[in-house]
């Protein structure tokens, strides 16, 4: 399954989901919408907003760091 997280580098849940998926050994994309704006693009056309952190799980997205949320997506307990 492909995880894509879209983040800022200055983002303390961003830090938190990066934490939160390295802890779980989840490999990911991180997706740098501060740097890329063709990626900030994408992510309000995915979501309807420009907050970070978002992470994509699949076909899930999943808005903030929502530890249950991402725990579910990713079927982890």
């Amino acid at each position: 399954m492909a995880i894509k997280l879209y983040s800022t580098p200055t983002c303390s849940f961003c830090r938190e989901a990066k934490g939160f998926l390295a802890e779980h050994n989840i490999s990911y994309e991180n997706i740098d919408v501060s740097a890329d704006k063709g990626a900030a693009i994408t992510l309000i056309e995915k979501t309807g907003q420009t907050g970070v952190p978002v992470l994509e799980i699949g076909e899930i997205i999943v808005l903030g760091f929502d530890k249950e949320k991402i725990r579910s997506a990713l079927g982890i307990k």
